[in-house]
């Protein structure tokens, strides 16, 4: 119930995000009118993304792993990394505060649609790529399932399916289309798409880091013929 708890958390958080970051459906969306001064609202903000960025960090990391699966069973490790990120996400989309602003307006009706396109697709490139690998192990769903049934459970192999022949992060690459992919950034827009592109570099080299650690050679060819990002942009010389 745990491990089910956290991941309809997540889903819906993540559905919501969707309309937020893209000012679509939701009641409160990332740009609106301004409440605080300037200087409130920054500080906020930021503080905010740092809290997600901190917690999405640290707990992702394998020897906070190891401290946290003393306290709490190792079956739901990943549900309460979830959970926790789902908790963060929530409270920075709760209390994010508007600036106001306009940095750029696009009016033209095709790119406009196709800027539209792209942000959806952004989100498209997302889900897939959770599922490319397996979705329900990444969300925690997989290990109390094995834990429920009885069985034990397997560390996944390495395997580079689809999007993971262009990039070696195909999730953070929809990210950033999707937080890009605005044909009227605000201030308030263009804060949190420079923070989490930061952030998105940032966690790339900690986690690339832990995959050399537990994948070894296998990952390390992987980086010399695969971009990290941006597709097309190495030579493809797979052995």
């Amino acid at each position: 119930m745990y491990g089910v708890i956290s991941y309809l958390a997540f889903l819906g958080t993540i559905l919501y995000a969707i309309g937020f970051v893209g000012n679509h459906v939701v009641p409160k969306t990332i740009d609106g009118e301004p409440r605080v001064s300037l200087a409130s609202a920054i500080f906020t903000n930021v503080s905010l993304l740092l809290l997600f960025a901190m917690q999405h960090s640290i707990m992702a990391r394998p020897a906070f792993k190891r401290w946290w699966t003393r306290v709490i069973p190792a079956e739901l490790e990943r549900s309460s990394f979830v959970l926790l990120s789902s908790i963060c996400l929530v409270l920075m989309m709760w209390q994010w505060q508007p600036i106001g602003g306009i940095v750029w307006t696009v009016k033209n009706e095709m790119a406009v649609t196709f800027l539209s396109i792209g942000y959806l697709t952004g989100w498209a490139i997302v889900f897939v790529s959770t599922f490319l690998i397996n979705h329900f192990d990444l969300f925690g769903l997989r290990q109390v399932w094995l834990y429920f049934t009885g069985k034990h459970y397997e560390e996944l192999p390495f395997r580079l399916p689809g999007l993971y022949r262009l990039v070696r992060h195909p999730l953070y690459f929809g990210f950033l289309i999707a937080f890009w992919s605005t044909p009227v950034m605000t201030v308030a827009h263009l804060l949190f798409a420079i923070l989490t592109t930061g952030y998105i570099l940032t966690a790339i080299r900690f986690e690339e880091r832990d995959l050399i650690v537990h994948f070894g050679e296998k990952y390390r060819d992987y980086k010399t013929w695969a971009p990290m990002l941006i597709p097309f942009t190495k030579r493809r010389t797979i052995k």
